[in-house]
């Protein structure tokens, strides 16, 4: 008969179990000497098998957990080939479809956090500043729709205040991009400056905050060309600069530039250009399912065989041209001159999506590019990039200087042989991508998130906040 005690550790239980036998004869008592060499070495054994039993359990378990991060990790990093005409390098092009997903099932923030002191108050102007505007659809999808979506986000954003006195700032939701032209279908905005200075009246008419502080914490949005300056021409905008009644205000504005410029000569932000949330789920859920991207170097827009002079400019400062000319027969580059609903089912089968400046430097491109897993290559001096602070630039992008488009090529071929990998594995973190896009309601980290933040830095032009110091 087999007796088992378990008898476990008293100094620290935590350590385990070990196993205790007696072996007695089938009467009770103990067994005779001939036979204990045979029962030591069953007992041996026995304890041997249990050992092996519990340690080989441990080792099972365990790996399955690893196995289990593991899959995880390879679920949102699923490999995919990318060709180049001189070398195949894998990537992690896939992770861009689940990580979309993954986001979009994400909570819409309840607590702001850092930016939970900021108080912001939305003025409720009459819609002909703004509701009468969206009866036509592109006015909130567009590249310039920056301004609806900040002022939509901000209606039910947990900073707003609508006791105008406890606010820090005030925003004045104009929208100047919604004009269509009926020629060309481009957005007019020689309106803005009167739609703006009406604004502008009213609030300063029948509210006291414009004027105890000049406007200096009201806050607008210039999301075309040059910004603050409010023409689409560079020479036209510089000529008439920023109208006299927004140069104490803080600009939300598209344009930037590391140089000295009029049309920036005011309080800003650089924000990023609009691009549609859902427009670029909806162009990764039809991405091709292995993540391949067939085409090494991408651009469809605008470009001129013979760029034409217009008030004494050439368009995109000849750059566009040039790529025209010297790579339009190159079979490693897909040029495309016409328009083409779904052009974001090319970006992302791209490796290399060329941002050229057109009249200004910034670019919808730049966005779209990040957010669809395609390398930026920016073409355009001088540009100061959104929310440098979030997202690094230098390590998700390339930057060619304007006179150096000829050797674009040689360039990306550098490139693809060389840093490649690193500069995809950078595109693949999600909170660049969100810090891009406008989201409505306010998520943690996105683009509207980021205005927010860069206004905290603000605060010293806040009446409230200088009035309280004072006090």
């Amino acid at each position: 008969m087999l007796e088992q005690q378990i008898k476990r550790p008293q100094i620290n239980k935590k350590r385990g179990f070990y196993v205790k036998m007696k072996l007695f004869h089938k009467h009770g008592r103990p067994q005779e000497k001939s036979s204990s060499c045979f029962f030591r070495y069953y007992k041996w054994l026995l304890w041997l098998s249990l050992t092996l039993y519990f340690f080989t359990s441990y080792l099972i378990t365990n790996n399955n957990n690893n196995n289990n991060n593991n899959n995880d990790k390879l679920t949102s990093l699923s490999k995919a080939h990318v060709f180049s005409s001189s070398k195949s390098t894998v990537v992690a092009s896939r992770a861009l479809i689940e990580l979309t997903d993954n986001d979009s099932h994400k909570p819409h923030v309840n607590k702001i956090g850092l930016l939970r002191d900021l108080k912001i108050y939305v003025y409720d102007l009459p819609p002909n500043f703004n509701a009468d505007w969206l009866a036509n659809e592109r006015c909130s999808n567009h590249l310039f729709a920056s301004e609806v979506a900040i002022h939509r986000a901000l209606l039910t954003s947990e900073v707003r205040t609508f006791d105008p006195y406890e606010a820090d700032v005030f925003f004045v939701p104009v929208y100047v991009s919604c004009n269509f032209s009926t020629v060309n279908g481009f957005p007019a905005i020689g309106h803005a400056r009167s739609l703006l200075s009406s604004a502008v009246k009213l609030i300063s008419s029948e509210y006291p905050f414009w004027n105890r502080s000049r406007g200096s914490d009201h806050v607008f949005v210039a999301s075309h060309d040059f910004g603050a300056c409010f023409h689409t021409m560079e020479n036209v905008a510089i000529t008439d600069g920023i109208p006299s009644f927004l140069k104490n205000s803080i600009i939300l504005q598209t344009f930037g530039v590391t140089n000295r410029h009029p049309c920036q000569d005011v309080e800003n932000v650089v924000i990023p250009p609009y691009v549609s949330p859902e427009s670029v789920r909806k162009t990764l859920e039809k991405a091709p399912a292995n993540g391949r991207r067939d085409i090494f170097a991408f651009f469809r827009g605008k470009m001129e065989v013979h760029p034409k002079n217009v008030s004494g400019r050439f368009y995109s400062k000849k750059v566009r041209t040039t790529i025209l000319r010297k790579y339009g027969g190159d079979r490693r580059f897909y040029l495309q001159r016409h328009r083409f609903a779904g052009y974001q089912s090319e970006i992302v089968r791209s490796v290399f999506c060329l941002c050229p400046l057109g009249w200004a430097p910034w670019s919808p491109r730049l966005v779209e590019s990040v957010v669809l897993g395609c390398v930026p290559v920016v073409i355009a001096d001088n540009i100061r990039l959104p929310f440098a602070g979030a997202v690094r630039w230098p390590e998700i992008s390339l930057t060619v200087a304007e006179r150096d488009v000829g050797k674009l090529g040689m360039i990306l071929e550098h490139v693809a042989a060389t840093n490649l990998s690193a500069i995809q594995r950078n595109l693949m973190d999600p909170t660049v991508r969100r810090a891009l896009l406008f989201n409505t309601p306010i998520q943690q980290g996105d683009a509207t998130w980021q205005v927010l933040s860069a206004l905290v830095t603000k605060l010293g032009r806040s009446h409230r906040r200088s009035a309280v110091s004072a006090q």
